[in-house]
């Protein structure tokens, strides 16, 4: 995490992620919504009901309660930074 309440005195935090080629997460879910911009590489978001393709460039926004998994599906690694409207990474739930 880059900024969190104890480190900046914010109700919000933001952080960043590096996955490497073929790297598949795990499903989270969060009590809050999120959002990420992603600064390198493409990949997708899988979703309960599909996955939604990414690259360099795009913002995502993941509603608060849906679970979702990081796959980096291409061959360079995806470097994204991502928020949330809490003071630290919010309580998650993981599948």
């Amino acid at each position: 995490m880059l900024v969190t309440g104890t480190r900046a005195g914010s109700e919000s935090s933001l952080g960043y992620s590096v996955f490497t080629p073929g790297t598949v997460l795990s499903p989270v879910r969060h009590e809050t919504e999120e959002v990420a911009y992603v600064v390198a590489g493409s990949g997708e978001i899988r979703l309960d009901d599909g996955a939604v393709p990414f690259r360099r460039g795009e913002a995502l926004h993941i509603p608060a309660g849906v679970w979702h998994a990081v796959a980096n599906t291409g061959d360079e690694d995806v470097v994204m930074v991502f928020g949330f409207p809490h003071p630290d990474y919010p309580p998650t739930e993981r599948g």
